[in-house]
């Protein structure tokens, strides 16, 4: 069997924010996806994630996609457009055109695509129905554009009504907990032809304890959000992606 050599690029939702570990480092459903192939496999596989936090479609084509290709990958996978949907002047079609040139790339290059759209937090957020409306627009333009691509494996969450549920969320609301990415692990594992772990469907839920007021959410979370706009800054400044380089993943013993 050939070596399976899978990387990722995207933004906060494929690097992982969200689901913490204890030393403070995340996860997310992209690095559950590597360790579950092994697993399903039996077949240790090579794994690259050049994702990071805060970045639109474009830059995440920019920045990540050739230095991604440049690793000769066998599969990639590719989300974007989710912190676009969230600014009040997004071109849609632009966002598309994202999607049309990794597919033209990966067709070009011989790989494998995996696509998928995010999971919809708009119903915990403010103007909730404007990013609903957009997540909406910008899923079907999607399906749209891969219509005629039955060998584009396609995981697509912003339809998954159970996966929009607070419990699946952190405490930012804007981005996965452990159990929502676990999820969408389970989706993109199912996608591949693999069963994934049955339990990744739907994790026990964290205490209600878990979840902040909103007096503590506005704080803590949306003040600081609506700062990184008004200053032109963004939470991937200057960060690097977590697993640049291939790394092996072991099946489990």
């Amino acid at each position: 069997m050939n070596t399976v050599r899978y990387v990722a690029i995207g933004d906060s939702f494929t690097e992982g924010v969200g689901d913490d570990l204890p030393d403070g480092r995340v996860r997310g459903w992209a690095d559950l996806v590597a360790q579950g192939w092994a697993d399903a496999s039996g077949q240790t596989i090579e794994y690259a994630n050049l994702a990071i936090r805060g970045k639109l479609a474009w830059p995440i084509v920019d920045e990540q996609l050739e230095p991604a290709l440049a690793l000769k990958p066998t599969h990639l996978s590719f989300n974007g457009g989710g912190n676009d949907m969230i600014r009040p002047r997004t071109s849609i079609s632009r966002v598309i055109d994202a999607f049309t040139r990794v597919i033209e790339r990966c067709d070009e290059e011989g790989v494998q695509l995996i696509l998928l759209s995010g999971a919809n937090p708009s119903a915990q957020l403010p103007l909730s129905r404007l990013i609903q409306r957009r997540g909406d627009i910008l899923s079907l333009a999607v399906g749209a554009r891969i219509e005629d691509r039955p060998d584009i494996i396609r995981a697509f969450n912003w339809p998954d009504r159970e996966l929009s549920a607070p419990a699946y969320w952190a405490e930012d609301r804007l981005h996965m907990n452990s159990r929502g990415h676990h999820r969408v692990a389970a989706r993109v594992l199912t996608a591949l032809g693999m069963e994934p772990p049955a339990a990744w469907w739907s994790l026990p839920p964290l205490p209600a304890s878990a979840r902040m007021r909103a007096s503590e959410y506005y704080r803590e979370h949306l003040g600081p959000w609506v700062q990184r706009r008004l200053s032109g800054t963004s939470s991937g400044d200057g960060r690097e992606p977590k697993h640049p380089e291939w790394a092996p993943i072991a099946p489990a013993t």
